[in-house]
């Protein structure tokens, strides 16, 4: 019988490899690879729980100092120098929202409307509702023109379509918006601080925009959790106190969400909307948007309308509004400020319930102004702790194109030269497109 063992050990070890080359024939493996990686996510996440991690921000007494003296020794200057200036008359924006000149349709739904889910890949979101938005308008392009420029994936030619973008989690709204600009003949914009009002006013217009929002949905862990979730906008009916929208996830076409649950989840991402329209159409949209078309308005309405949101909230919807808070700051260029609003708001992420299904973990996935605000103020060690913290709740793929780039600069700022040019680097390998990574290694004279 000992005599046997070593012919069974090589039936075993052939059967392992066996299985293993059936799992990479190309139509087997295309059907198996996405329950394999939940699996892997899974196991990952039950040993290490993203829920439970928490950031906070370790600079910040000591930058309190650095600013605090700056700023005395610049008001001592600039009280000494001053001159008088002149009065500012341009008018600032409101609290609340604007009325609108016309009244608007009690309901309205918008024909021509081509529905488009995101199935066919990993996180399409967002091209399935931009691919909606220029299809609106009669464009002749697909949601595969989209995907090759804002979500190319990884540069590894071995893999085919679908697995190369599997490693970008999230499209930023600049992407869409940028590719709009200077892929087709149409335009587009994007404006923080929207409002029920403005929305219902474009489409009343004909100007159907697309948000972004929080979302509450089952994940491919088989568990509920928040994510940020895009949603094309195409009518809405004030009898029912409901948007129509275009779900590209499980709620499908001509959806009717609340709007009370628009203006409960948009919170989470400062109040974001995008528009495309027609390039010759372009003054009517702005006519359209009234305040919005001035988009340092809109940042500062989207601050005043956060810090609101500070006063009266608690829980997750808190750390949402200081959040919410900080990114209007980076808009505004206010870095030093936004950053105490990030740090505010990391606190309190500290101490929410760590629960999978409340605690929003993802959070970084699909914004960055934490980077810009700390960068900014000079801490570059909180950016490369921040993005630590990001990219270890990528169910083991570090592969957010953003974090690595912006822990790329910190290292680069803090003396890391090396790790600096490495990050960027893999920012561009997750994402051959990725602008900002391709130009900084430009500047510092490196390949890609």
């Amino acid at each position: 019988m000992l005599k046997k063992r070593p012919d069974r050990i090589w039936i075993i070890l052939a059967v392992i490899i066996a299985a293993i080359g059936i799992y990479f024939f190309p139509p087997v493996h295309d059907r198996l690879a996405w329950r394999v990686d939940d699996a892997r996510t899974q196991i990952r996440y039950f040993f290490n729980p993203p829920d439970k991690a928490i950031f906070l921000p370790t600079q910040q007494a000591a930058i309190d100092a650095i600013v605090n003296a700056t700023m005395q020794a610049h008001a001592t200057a600039e009280a000494a120098t001053r001159t008088p200036r002149a009065t500012s008359t341009r008018p600032g924006p409101t609290a609340r929202p604007t009325a609108s000149p016309t009244p608007l349709p009690a309901t309205v739904n918008l024909p021509g409307v081509v529905y488009i889910n995101q199935e066919g890949g990993y996180n399409l979101c967002a091209p399935s509702n931009l691919a909606m938005a220029l299809k609106f308008w009669k464009w002749k392009g697909s949601r595969d023109d989209i995907i090759r420029v804002v979500k190319p994936g990884e540069n590894n030619p071995s893999k085919n379509d679908v697995e190369r973008g599997k490693a970008d989690r999230n499209v930023m709204p600049y992407e869409l918006v940028d590719f709009v600009n200077n892929n087709t003949e149409f335009r587009a914009l994007q404006r923080l601080g929207g409002d029920l009002q403005i929305i219902k006013t474009l489409v009343a217009s004909g100007f159907p925009p697309v948000v972004e929002k929080g979302i509450y949905e089952l994940d491919t862990t088989n568990r509920t959790s928040w994510m940020g979730h895009y949603l094309f906008i195409t009518g809405y009916d004030d009898a029912a106190q409901a948007l129509i929208v275009q779900d590209t996830y499980h709620k499908g076409a001509n959806y009717h969400l609340p709007y009370d649950v628009l203006e409960q989840d948009w919170l989470s991402f400062d109040r974001l909307f995008y528009v495309v329209y027609p390039a010759e159409r372009e003054s009517e949209v702005l006519a359209t948007l009234g305040p919005y078309a001035d988009s340092e308005w809109a940042n500062q309405r989207a601050l005043e309308m956060a810090t609101d949101d500070t006063q009266s909230l608690a829980g997750v919807p808190l750390f949402f509004a200081w959040f919410s808070k900080g990114t209007s700051l980076v808009s505004l260029q206010r870095y030093v400020d936004a950053a105490n609003a990030f740090d505010q708001a990391f606190s309190i992420y500290a101490v929410l319930d760590p629960d999978y299904s409340t605690r929003p973990w993802r959070m970084m996935w699909y914004q960055t102004g934490p980077y810009w605000a700390y960068y900014y103020a000079g801490r570059y060690q909180d950016v490369e702790n921040l993005a630590n913290f990001a990219l270890d709740d990528t169910s083991g793929m570090p592969t957010l194109e953003e974090s690595l780039y912006w822990r790329g600069l910190a290292k680069y700022a803090l003396g890391n030269t090396a790790g600096g040019i490495e990050d960027v680097r893999r920012s561009v390998y997750y994402n051959m497109n990725f602008s900002a990574g391709i130009a900084m290694l430009q500047q510092w004279g490196v390949a890609p």
